[in-house]
């Protein structure tokens, strides 16, 4: 076998040569060949489970050579480069002198076997090469020790390679899927996030999958079919009663009351009685009766005409009383509120509390300090603003709090401000009624308030047909219009004669930040600064104003944007420059007969201050908490001042819930006279 090895390298290198490869490549794949064939003649190949049992087969047959010199033919099995199995014959002579024989025993065949079995049962171990295998046994046969054990044949190079490609497959697959998944979630976050920015949140509930319109539409079914079966078991009633068919009246009637009584509160099918479907089921089989007696057409359409003009007149009616008592509960004095200004009025005169005054007068006419106006008759409200303010106030020995209230409410006002002073602030509090230059003949409003028109509107009009009478002026019948506190705020100069800026602050607001920048402000030569209200189309100009009179058409733009009073910055000096009370008396008396708009200080406000009212940032006043509940949370949080406008004031019964914290934090409910009236949280 050695001696036929250097014809047959020689033989490949000519061929391999002739087929294009140059010398010395051929000579290396002629001798690796020589020694893949050597190395085959020496090692049993195979790599396969049926490959393991032909060989041991084979092996039970030819392995019956001893060493006694004796030719025998071996027959060998082995897989070629492709893979296939091969079988041929050797000589006995032609094996190299590193063999020796020795017969096989039970132990060898058992260890074969069992890393045979190994080899075969984890395909995707790492082979040892034949290079390395041969070198092994050449070591443990230079050992003299004992005899080489059977090695198991390592797998081909070839199915090494694609075994390792599959594996590279497998792990590029992997990954590739991977990283789709990866971009996909990307991808659905992305878009998640672009759709949450594309949402209006200052408008609740407009995307909430708990509407109406998302529910199952069979979810109600049962109860839309009972209220729809008591509609026409009225229809055929009436129809019943003028046929004279009073049986059949008298069982429509019955069981469309006991239907009602079946459905109850319930909106869902869920919180229906099971009963109800036996109810819905006698009802239908005494509608099928009356519709065989008294089905036609024409009176079937006449008479549910008739019903649904009725209910929608009803409806109305229910409206305008829903207003009415609504704007009656917001008018109207909790016992609390009323109990407080009493208590303190009784403690005013009978401990002589008249006779002290509130300390550092001197400040209340300082130009270097930060004012404040609060027109109210209302003392617990007025001490929210005031707490608030000088809670949140980083210098609250600069700020001086100037309170004009009603004759009546004077003596409560003081004792409640002797009592309860705030830490460093100057409180000075005045009435409004010892303002003799606030006159009739000097004040257009005061003179129309006294005058008999404006007596009829507001104290005659609830003796003409009850409730629904001028219902839909109701807001403006209210008995703050009355009172010149609600107007005071345009004489601010004359009340205030030494001061340059003043900030107006309404009785039903809150103040959550540190006021004193809006002096810093600059108004620009405006008189007003003012948060705009305008968002869209409303809240304009157009929505306070009568534009189809000339007056107000020829002299004002509808869409020009309203701003709100509540808090506001007026400069003083500006304002007298200006003459800006000279002009709210000239539109005052222009509206004598209530043309150019209804009562109320805010459209003449609007015409005062046209074109001289500088927009502050929308952070300084959050208004709508008196009527609105679905305001952003955040931009109420994160306001300077927050606004209780509207019927729902925080210290009523109507307040909105979620509102009403931001207000009754400070309040002062451990107070003597907030105890003795039993006011609570």
């Amino acid at each position: 076998m050695r001696s036929s090895a250097p014809l047959v390298s020689a033989f490949l290198v000519g061929i391999l040569f002739f087929l294009g490869l140059n010398h010395a490549s051929a000579v290396r794949m002629s001798h690796t060949y020589a020694v893949k064939k050597e190395w085959k003649m020496s090692t049993p190949l195979y790599d396969c489970p049926r490959c393991i049992n032909r060989q041991q087969d084979q092996s039970n047959i030819t392995s019956t050579a001893r060493p006694d010199g004796k030719e025998i033919d071996i027959m060998v099995t082995y897989s070629d480069p492709s893979g296939a199995v091969q079988v041929r014959s050797v000589r006995s002579r032609d094996l190299s002198a590193s063999w020796v024989w020795k017969s096989p025993g039970e132990g060898r065949r058992d260890q074969s076997r069992s890393s045979l079995s190994q080899i075969v049962d984890d395909p995707f171990q790492p082979k040892r090469s034949s290079r390395n295998t041969d070198n092994d046994s050449n070591n443990d046969h230079q050992s003299g020790d004992e005899t080489p054990e059977a090695q198991a044949s390592p797998v081909h190079p070839v199915k090494l390679k694609r075994q390792r490609l599959r594996r590279e497959r497998r792990e590029r697959r992997a990954a590739d899927l991977i990283k789709q998944d990866k971009e996909m979630d990307d991808r659905m976050q992305e878009a998640a996030i672009e759709q949450a920015r594309e949402l209006d949140t200052t408008i609740r509930g407009k995307y909430s999958i708990w509407r109406k319109e998302y529910e199952n539409p069979n979810s109600d079914s049962t109860v839309k079919l009972m209220r729809d079966q008591i509609i026409m078991a009225k229809a055929y009633a009436a129809i019943a009663k003028s046929k004279n068919e009073t049986v059949l009246y008298d069982s429509l009637i019955k069981h469309s009351r006991e239907s009602q009584l079946a459905i109850g509160e319930a909106i869902t099918d869920a919180e229906l009685h099971p009963s109800a479907i036996d109810q819905a089921k006698a009802m239908g089989h005494v509608l099928a009766a009356a519709k065989d007696q008294l089905y036609d057409c024409v009176s079937i359409a006449r008479k549910l005409r008739v019903m649904l003009q009725s209910s929608e007149t009803n409806v109305q009616l229910m409206k305008k009383k829903s207003s009415f008592l609504i704007q009656l509960d917001a008018k109207t004095v909790p016992r609390p509120l009323h109990c407080i200004p009493l208590v303190l009025t009784t403690d005013y005169y009978l401990y002589n509390y008249e006779e002290k005054d509130f300390p550092n007068k001197e400040k209340l006419e300082d130009t270097l300090l930060y004012h404040y106006a609060i027109f109210s008759d209302n003392v617990l409200a007025t001490s929210v603003v005031v707490n608030s303010t000088v809670l949140h106030a980083k210098e609250p020995e600069k700020h001086v709090f100037h309170i004009v209230t009603d004759k009546l409410n004077f003596a409560a006002m003081r004792m409640w401000f002797l009592v309860n002073a705030p830490a460093g602030a100057t409180i000075q509090v005045q009435n409004v009624d010892e303002f003799t230059w606030l006159n009739s003949s000097y004040c257009p409003v005061l003179r129309q308030l006294e005058s008999a028109r404006m007596i009829e509107y507001y104290f005659k009009a609830h003796q003409t047909s009850s409730l629904t009478a001028g219902s839909d002026n109701l807001k403006y019948r209210n008995p703050k219009y009355l009172s010149m506190l609600n107007h005071l705020r345009f004489y601010l100069p004359e009340v205030y004669p030494k001061l340059d800026k003043v900030l107006f602050l309404d009785d039903d607001i809150v103040v959550q930040k540190d006021l004193t920048p809006l002096w810093s402000v600059n108004l620009q030569g405006m008189v007003n600064g003012a948060v705009e209200t305008c968002k869209e189309s409303f809240h304009r100009f157009d929505k306070y104003l009568n534009f189809s009179n000339p007056k107000i058409s020829e002299n004002f733009d509808p869409n020009a944007c309203g701003w709100a009073f509540g808090m506001n910055i007026f400069d003083l000096r500006e304002w007298r420059k200006r003459d800006i009370t000279g002009i709210y008396h000239h539109w005052q008396d222009m509206n004598e007969d209530r043309t150019l708009w209804k009562l109320g200080t805010l459209p003449p406000g609007l015409i005062t201050f046209y074109n001289l009212t500088y927009p502050l940032d929308r952070s300084w006043h959050v208004l709508g908490l008196g009527y609105d509940p679905a305001l952003n949370q955040t931009e109420i949080e994160n306001a300077a001042v927050v606004h209780y406008n509207g019927n729902y004031k925080p210290w009523l019964d109507l307040a909105i819930a979620k509102y009403k914290s931001y207000w009754s934090r400070y309040v002062m409910f451990d107070n003597y006279y907030v105890q003795l009236c039993n006011l609570s949280e």
